[in-house]
């Protein structure tokens, strides 16, 4: 069973048996990442070379993570229940740091008054989001009718259209926990950098934002357990409810060149046309003047505060569009968006085709969607929630992707006493573009992490113990199919001199065994060096490799 590959083993990670950790399949955090292992002192040190795994048939690492995302989308809800009732007075929804779109536009998209959208009111946001808030509405009025019975307590009718949608998108959040797990493949644990993640504690309930995000992860699950169509269709599901699941068309036509698998790309593009059409084309057909609701005004929008443009707009004090009417179509501004964000497609495509081996896929899918929030007119904070998964699966690094967190959950704090206004003791605008020039630089300094991983392999914590791409599905192993002039583009060793390289393909030795790396320094520095295994103390272990409780 532990000798099958991670895609073909069976879901439930009941399926380990007790072995010992370095004979297992899987990757120990405590052995390969220095936050982990530093904060693992505090309940006895590193996991011991000798330790047992499998040994808990409940609390598998799939439960424990899932338990962790369950407290934290709690610990959310918690922070959001000042604002819950929609008695925002005295600015409570700035102050307490809870606002949340879900309240006003219950109101605003006629959804207390029943109307449906598309059909009695025109939705801001595309069809299946317009959907997914009308289910979560017919939910609420199913228990506002019980609690007139009698049967439940009574709440404010807007309370219980958030309580139901808080209910659908805690279940977005298990499900795209769940789906991460199983495309981690041997590295687990590297779950709960989503489950315990600052930016789903701070966004989990700002916007619908879960829902989508849980439809692009699965979508990921679906092609890495090499079922392009049913990919596709969530692909374009998730694309009917927000645009970013597009983005990932260009990242799979890329290493599906350089993987010779085009008849699967060819599938999955065809089935995310036909899963966007079904859900579009009657809302076309029956509504067509509310249905071209969002993209008038995504055409017409000005730049978002969190965003360069606007960053830029204000340094340069004046518009891109100079003299624009009220309600006129930026027209300067969606072309500098279109070009700047070509520009980093076109780079990526560039770098994923020249790259000596072929990047993993995960890699150039939070590239692009991250080149896309730096590029576009619209950032609005929970869309930060599209980078969590896509970067847990890019570059697994605690260190990295906690420092780049703090940003984006910090920079929710002057977004809101920006908006307070200094008459009310808010801050001032300058402090806010201050935190989103932080923020910014933590996403660009984070995917020139992941830029130097494609180019020098032999750094990359997922393939460093010879791996290929887990999540690549049928790529994972495949052959790489590369110019000449790519290879001499290499400017420090030949390809056939690299550990992580033999002949354009997969490595030779696919899954070994971590127990067999070298010991490291003591305080190894996770961006230059290769994450290994410490030796344990053997004064400190039992004969059944247990840790010895210290006095």
């Amino acid at each position: 069973m532990l000798d099958q590959p991670a895609a073909e083993r069976p879901l439930g990670s009941a399926a380990m048996s007790r072995v010992r950790v370095e004979d297992a399949d899987r990757v120990v955090p405590t052995w390969t990442d220095p936050v982990v292992r530093a904060a693992s002192t505090a309940i006895g040190g590193p996991w011991g070379r000798h330790g047992i795994v499998g040994r808990a048939y409940f609390w598998t690492p799939l439960r424990v993570c899932l338990a962790l995302a369950l407290a934290v989308l709690a610990l959310s809800w918690v922070e959001k229940s000042p604002c819950q009732s929609g008695e925002w007075a005295d600015n409570v929804q700035y102050t307490h740091l809870c606002y949340s779109d879900i309240i006003p536009l219950y109101y605003s998209e006629g959804l207390d008054q029943g109307k449906v959208p598309y059909a009695d009111h025109a939705v801001e946001y595309p069809v299946l989001t317009g959907w997914f808030m009308y289910g979560a509405a017919t939910i609420s009025r199913g228990y506002d009718s019980l609690a007139r019975a009698g049967y439940l307590p009574n709440v404010n009718p807007v309370q219980s259209y958030y309580e139901a949608t808080v209910l659908l998108l805690v279940l977005c959040g298990l499900a795209l926990t769940w789906a991460l797990y199983h495309l981690t493949g041997r590295r687990s644990w590297d779950t709960a950098m989503v489950a315990l993640s600052p930016v789903l504690f701070v966004h989990a309930f700002t916007n619908w934002d879960l829902f989508v995000v849980a439809l692009a992860t699965g979508a990921l699950l679906a092609w890495q357990r090499r079922v392009p169509w049913l990919a596709g269709t969530l692909i374009g599901l998730g694309a009917a409810a927000k645009f970013y699941p597009v983005l990932f068309l260009w990242p799979l036509l890329l290493v599906c060149l350089r993987g010779r698998r085009m008849r699967e790309f060819g599938a999955t593009l065809g089935f995310a046309v036909a899963g966007w059409a079904v859900v579009n084309l009657p809302v076309w057909y029956l509504w067509p003047e509310t249905w071209r609701q969002f993209f008038t005004l995504n055409q017409t929008r000005s730049a978002d505060p969190d965003t360069l443009w606007n960053v830029l707009q204000y340094l340069r004090r004046t518009a891109l569009d100079v003299g624009l009417p009220d309600g006129g179509t930026p027209t300067v501004l969606n072309l500098a968006v279109v070009v700047s964000f070509g520009a980093v497609c076109l780079a990526i495509g560039w770098l994923a085709l020249t790259a000596r081996r072929r990047p993993r896929l995960p890699q150039l899918l939070f590239l692009v969607v991250a080149g896309f929030l730096l590029t576009n007119k619209v950032w609005s904070p929970q869309y930060s929630l599209w980078l969590v998964p896509l970067a847990v699966l890019a570059r697994p690094s605690w260190r990295a992707l906690l420092a780049w967190q703090a940003t984006e959950a910090l920079l929710w704090f002057p977004r809101m006493y920006w908006y307070l206004g200094t008459a009310n003791k808010g801050l001032d605008e300058r402090w806010f573009l201050l935190a989103v020039g932080v923020r910014d630089i933590a996403v660009v300094w984070l995917a020139v992490l992941v830029v130097r991983d494609i180019l020098r392999p032999e750094r990359d914590v997922v393939r460093y113990d010879g791996v290929d791409d887990p999540a690549g599905g049928p790529l994972d192993g495949a052959a790489d199919w590369a110019t000449d002039w790519a290879d001499d583009w290499a400017d420090d060793k030949p390809p056939e001199h690299d550990p992580n390289y033999r002949d354009g393909s997969a490595p030779a030795e696919v899954g070994a065994r971590s127990a067999d790396l070298v010991v490291p320094d003591p305080d190894p520095d996770p961006d230059l060096t290769e994450p290994v295994p410490p030796e344990a103390p053997s004064s400190d272990l039992t004969a059944s490799g247990e840790r010895r409780n210290r006095t």
